[in-house]
């Protein structure tokens, strides 16, 4: 099962991160502009949107003010039933590819919470005006291409995109108590899969690049997160 929280604007997020942000993220100043939405882009904690549990980032979306976001527990016990229903999700549709090792070229930056839209276009070749294009859409984490699929037992806590013209694109950010080998494995085999040609890195972190026809890429880049999750910032761009 997948599980959901409403994410805070992704709009606003990239508007505040990296060069160009203002002009990137039009109409993210009437986001700001709502109360709520601004006292909850401006908790302190905010620097880590994963300490979900202590800021008041919930009071974004709607519910009894002051509610936290649920957490996501990591545990072994977390990781084992991850990992478990992952594998047999992939096997439903043939073997299940062992993890190849990492190559020897470099990935692309390691994306986070706080990547600033150039990073995110960036990683997957998009032209930087598509950042005028972006609106969170949090549905659009529920109807992602197979190459872009989300595994089970993962948390989304930010999500949107845009379907305009060669700004085809799916950015997610989600949490998940995996181990990140089986996190790795999960979307190397979905986008092998899916046609694309995966490739895995080791530095500068941990991910995932696929390279599809015409202009199709994937990048999903993993990161310790708080209460021992792992944290996967996930960027599609569509042919």
């Amino acid at each position: 099962m997948r599980l959901a929280v409403i994410p805070l604007g992704l709009l606003a997020l990239l508007s505040a991160c990296g060069p160009g942000g203002d002009e990137a993220a039009q109409g993210g100043g009437l986001i700001a502009t709502d109360p709520v939405i601004a006292r909850a882009l401006h908790d302190p904690l905010m620097s880590d949107p994963d300490l979900a549990s202590r800021n008041e980032a919930a009071a974004a979306i709607g519910f009894a003010d002051s509610a936290a976001l649920p957490v996501l527990a990591g545990s072994s016990a977390a990781a084992a039933a991850a990992r478990e229903a992952m594998r047999i999700e992939l096997l439903e549709s043939g073997t299940l590819p062992d993890l190849p090792p990492a190559g020897d070229a470099p990935g692309g930056a390691v994306l986070g919470p706080m990547s600033g839209p150039e990073e995110l276009l960036a990683a997957v070749g998009a032209p930087g005006t598509c950042a005028g294009e972006l609106n969170e859409d949090f549905a659009l984490a529920a109807t992602l291409p197979p190459a872009a699929a989300i595994p089970p037992h993962a948390m989304v806590v930010q999500a949107g995109g845009s379907d305009a013209a060669d700004c085809g694109l799916r950015i997610v950010r989600y949490l998940t108590p995996a181990a990140p080998e089986d996190v790795l494995q999960y979307h190397h085999v979905r986008a092998a899969r899916a046609g694309l040609t995966p490739t895995r890195h080791a530095a500068p972190g941990d991910s995932i690049s696929g390279t599809g026809e015409g202009s199709e890429r994937l990048a999903v880049s993993l990161r310790k997160a708080a209460h021992g999750l792992t944290g996967v910032t996930l960027v599609y761009r569509a042919n």
